[in-house]
């Protein structure tokens, strides 16, 4: 029966997610009231479609929680018997009163700790059944779903593997397997009968206490509806505890930093057209990269790059989940290493390739010093790889370059635009700046926050469903408050397939708002260039 009713229920829940496909949350049009609506909307639908929800209220189940009911009420009226005999017996001695006593103690307490949900559960269909007594006729009480029989009729018409040299040898065969099955078939149908004549029994027991205690008013017109409501209220409030466990994780120095931010401007801001972008671009390159160069300038208070670093570092927890959601081919693992490989030396050591980055041999008397260090270190690290692997065609292809390169990639991009657009501005300026740019590209990457909750509500598997709308609902709970942020600003009207990539944001931008700064830079060649990139 399970196999087959996994197949009905993961029918049943296609159906479901068909209806309510039209009303999931868009990117770039959301508020966190509708997010919240639709990880519930999933949630009560992946409870209810799940197989251990529909087989426990199943009449099988339903008729073995009755019996658990009989055993338990049969063993009280066994001992409330030998209590009775022993009295009319006398007093007695013996050497395992005592140990009879704690074995029966023992036992009594281990049948009423496992008859809880047993009851329970056979209280519920109970009640629920006894709703519905008179609004189906007696045939309809009675008959047997297909997917109780289904599998077994399958084996019985499905021709036998055997291999035998005789027609009549074979034809027996598949006589006596079908009068097996036949059998078998009959057999699961009267347990079903069984099972629903026990179930129709017990709900005939709840009717009769009802009137017994004057509620079969209330019973017969909204005993039904009531315990749906009362089963709907306990399935949302299960999620409403998840989300609430992701409450209590909010990222506090995030939402700090992302308040500093007002608008998208830093995702034009921090790169620029003169330097050669890499084929393929994601956040967390980047915003490790501004971050390395923020902590690089000197004479900066430490409170403030501690606080950035830890902003940043909550930031780049989300920017990972959003990554690997949208990146679902792995084409981009060697950009998130890369990106995870410098976050760990900048966060713990505040070392960029090995360089710290408050070290006086790297620290100028000026930010453009500092900067320019930073973009010469990269800069021989790219042309040291170019022309070690001219000759090597795997290396055409950015992706395949090591760690260390692509990092140095990102970063000689980075600081040879903050030295042609940013070389008036004072060391705090500077590093405000940065600080902004950072909060403007985050923003800019956790607006897919929304895709990444959306995605995980749906599971196709029926087994994994659960736990995946779980994972969602914690994490909306994580990002509620970055959400709220972010509803209240005007997105760009980008294709959402396009939205994780910050290259197509910048495109998008210089092509709808001139820039606002605007870089005289040189035409020097760019050394990180690769002629042969694709």
């Amino acid at each position: 029966m399970i196999p087959t009713a996994k197949r009905y229920i993961d029918l049943a829940y296609r159906e479901m997610h068909r209806n309510v496909s039209g009303k999931q949350v868009e990117w770039g049009e959301f508020t966190v009231d509708e997010i919240r609506t639709s990880v519930r909307r999933y949630w009560v639908m992946a409870e209810t479609g799940s197989s251990q929800f529909v087989v426990a209220r199943s009449v099988t189940c339903v008729t073995s929680s009755f019996m658990c009911l009989w055993i338990c009420l049969t063993l009280i009226q066994v001992e409330v018997r030998m209590r009775v005999e022993h009295e009319k017996l006398g007093p007695t001695s013996s050497n395992y009163n005592w140990s009879i006593n704690a074995i029966l103690v023992v036992q009594s307490i281990g049948v009423a700790l496992g008859s809880i949900a047993p009851v329970t559960k056979w209280f519920v269909a109970a009640r629920l059944k006894s709703s519905m007594i008179g609004r189906t006729s007696f045939k309809d009480e009675f008959k047997v779903e297909a997917y109780w029989t289904q599998r077994l009729v399958y084996w019985r018409e499905r021709p036998l593997p055997l291999r035998t040299g005789r027609h009549v040898s074979k034809k027996l065969l598949y006589d006596a397997k079908g009068l097996l099955l036949n059998l078998c078939i009959v057999l699961q149908i009267v347990i079903v009968l069984a099972c629903k004549l026990v179930v129709l029994f017990s709900a005939a027991v709840m009717k009769g206490l009802s009137f017994c205690f004057r509620r079969h008013v209330t019973e017969s017109d909204g005993g039904e509806s009531e315990l749906l409501q009362k089963t709907l209220t306990y399935i949302c409030n299960e999620v409403d505890k998840l989300i609430r466990i992701g409450t209590k994780k909010q990222s506090k120095n995030l939402v700090k930093l992302l308040n500093t931010s007002a608008n998208f401007n830093g995702v034009r801001e921090f790169d620029t057209n003169k330097v050669p972008s890499l084929q393929y671009s994601r956040e967390p390159p980047k915003v490790v990269t501004l971050t390395s160069i923020a902590i690089s300038i000197p004479k900066i208070a430490d409170h403030k790059t501690n606080q950035l670093l830890s902003a940043v570092s909550e930031g780049l927890y989300f920017a990972k989940l959003i990554d690997k959601c949208l990146d679902r081919n792995g084409d981009l693992t060697s950009i998130r290493h890369a990106a995870d490989v410098v976050w760990v030396g900048v966060e713990l050591s505040k070392k960029w390739q090995d360089k710290d980055l408050k070290n006086a041999n790297l620290e100028g008397r000026s930010h453009e010093e500092t900067v320019q260090k930073l973009l010469d270190i990269a800069e021989k690290i790219v042309a040291e790889f170019v022309t070690e692997t001219k000759d090597h065609p795997t290396m055409r292809n950015p992706l395949n370059w090591p760690v260390k390169v692509i990092a140095a990639r990102s970063m000689y991009r980075v600081t040879q635009n903050i030295l042609l657009a940013h070389d008036s501005e004072t060391n705090e300026e500077l590093f405000e700046r940065l600080s902004i740019m950072i909060a403007d590209v985050m923003a800019a990457c956790l607006t897919n926050l929304v895709r990444v909750i959306t995605f995980k509500c749906h599971d196709d598997t029926v087994n994994g469903r659960e736990e995946s709308v779980r994972r969602a609902a914690i994490l909306f709970g994580e990002s509620e408050e970055i959400l709220e942020i972010l509803q209240l600003r005007e997105l760009p009207k980008l294709d959402p397939e396009k939205a994780g990539n910050i290259e197509e944001w910048r495109a998008f931008m210089e092509l709808n708002q001139p820039a606002s700064v605007s870089a005289s830079g040189d035409d020097s060649a760019d050394p990180c260039s690769n002629d042969e990139e694709p």
